[in-house]
């Protein structure tokens, strides 16, 4: 029987190469939205190579103190996410999770030893993110849920607006816990109110029922949700699949804008506007070029264009099919756009390669092979791990194996084992430091009594953690 897992996780940072989770909480229900069971609500300790965000502690309240009298290892944590939460059948729930929280679960999938994606798709699993969904619902079929708008009078959808507006106690945002329970009365809200869409788009959390909507053997526009677009027109729009994305996926353009600006730019012009710096972006002649990635495998809210016919769709959405039309017909009268688009994102500068293991996830897939290693490396004891020597092939993984024993049994490091840790944590720590102290500096001027507290936890967690010289 299929069960929904709904989580949250809180974190020491934003960034899931660099950052820690430091509380986890869920709560598994049935198809209906009855919970099951007990929920989930668990901290995980913050090893002495990570200095928390202030901005992130205030937020959250978490300090690592707090994470070392009463949270697990990552390794004992890693082990309870796979065996007693993400369990086969899960559809794993959360919101804005796709992009935020399950980036931070592979990374310490991969920093303990298990595998990062199974857990998303394998032995019946999925994952779905409300995120999407909300906004949708929110564009096409708004009836039954009042929408929050923020203190400037934009729409908004935060979710402790959202359950502020609708009657449903949240006391407690940005506690795990109290996120997870306030996801679960949303979710049961949308079922309620538009119970159609809702079927609709969970169904969606299956690429193969996407590829049947947005393909490239039968390309036709259709309606398109996404945090890229813009607020005043609900985050909604009329997309058209143009050409291939890397790794099978699919490049949309945005059929609210004339193409004609853009058709006849160089590749070199389209590359200027497809990856200008963030700074660039702000700047007020800046004109965006309307194509972004469609990723299948990340839960996209979109819907064949019929939807927009009921309930004053087009309105809702700040168009008219006339323009949708015009649009189109400019952009199949140059073929060679999509073909330009197509190279310029298949030569994108590619990050600078990091040095760290840690931040290498995605820099290949892990062999069969040591696969096998990998499976051993999480099932020997404690006692054998000392003495256990792993022959992998991929060389990210002899040194991740010093962080993971480090992290989680420091008494099974060599002198030498011990010594390279040292190297990588000091120099970790070192290149933190600076911005921490500034940030600490900043807050400390206006911080109240209990921030303060904070504050001064993140201090004394630093100078102890510090190397001593």
């Amino acid at each position: 029987m299929k069960t929904f897992f709904f989580y949250d996780l809180e974190t020491s940072g934003l960034n899931a190469r660099q950052d820690r989770i430091m509380q986890f909480a869920g709560q598994r229900t049935d198809m209906n939205l009855q919970p099951i069971g007990e929920p989930v609500n668990e901290l995980v300790a913050l090893n002495d190579d990570t200095i928390p965000s202030p901005d992130a502690s205030l937020v959250t309240g978490i300090t690592p103190q707090q994470t070392l009298e009463n949270g697990w290892t990552e390794a004992e944590f890693a082990r309870k996410l796979v065996e007693e939460w993400f369990t086969p059948d899960t559809i794993i729930v959360g919101f804005n999770s796709v992009r935020f929280d399950d980036e931070f679960i592979r990374h310490l999938l991969w920093r303990t030893f298990h595998d990062p994606y199974e857990w998303s798709w394998k032995e019946g699993r999925s994952r779905w993110d409300l995120l999407d969904v909300v906004r949708m619902t929110r564009a096409l079929r708004p009836k039954g849920i009042e929408w929050p708008v923020d203190d400037k009078g934009e729409p908004t959808n935060r979710l402790e607006l959202i359950t502020k507006a609708n009657g449903i106690a949240h006391a407690n945002a940005h506690d795990a816990l109290s996120d997870v329970e306030a996801l679960i009365d949303v979710t049961r809200l949308i079922k309620k109110a538009q119970p159609q869409l809702f079927d609709y788009l969970l169904r969606l959390r299956d690429k193969k029922e996407i590829q049947k909507l947005v393909n490239l053997d039968d390309k036709r526009p259709f309606v398109y949700t996404s945090g890229r677009y813009d607020k005043q027109f609900a985050k909604t729009t009329v997309a058209f699949p143009l050409t291939s994305a890397p790794y099978g996926n699919v490049l949309a353009y945005d059929l609210r804008h004339d193409p004609a600006p853009f058709v006849e730019l160089s590749q070199k012009q389209m590359a200027e506007k497809l990856f200008a710096p963030w700074e660039e972006r702000q700047a007020e002649n800046f004109v965006p070029l309307p194509v972004k990635q469609l990723q299948y495998n990340r839960c996209p809210a979109v819907a064949p264009m019929g939807v927009l016919a009921q309930e004053n769709g087009w309105d809702s959405i700040g168009l008219d099919e006339a323009i949708v039309q015009k649009h189109l017909q400019t952009l199949l009268a140059h073929p060679e756009f999509a073909e330009n688009i197509r190279t310029v994102f298949e030569s994108k500068p590619a990050y600078p390669p990091s040095l760290d293991p840690e931040a290498q996830l995605y820099d290949g897939f892990v062999s069969d092979r040591d696969k096998i290693r990998i499976e051993a490396v999480r099932n020997t004891t404690e006692r054998q791990l000392a003495d256990f020597r792993p022959e992998f092939s991929d060389e990210r993984l002899p040194e991740l194996l010093v962080h993971y024993k480090a992290r989680n049994y420091p008494k099974t490091l060599s002198e030498d084992e011990m010594a390279s840790w040292e190297a990588w944590r000091i120099k970790r720590l070192t290149e933190e430091l600076p911005s921490f102290q500034n940030r600490l500096v900043a807050l400390s001027k206006t911080a109240d009594e209990s921030q303060q507290f904070i504050l001064q936890e993140l201090q004394l967690w630093v100078e102890s953690i510090l190397p001593i010289d």
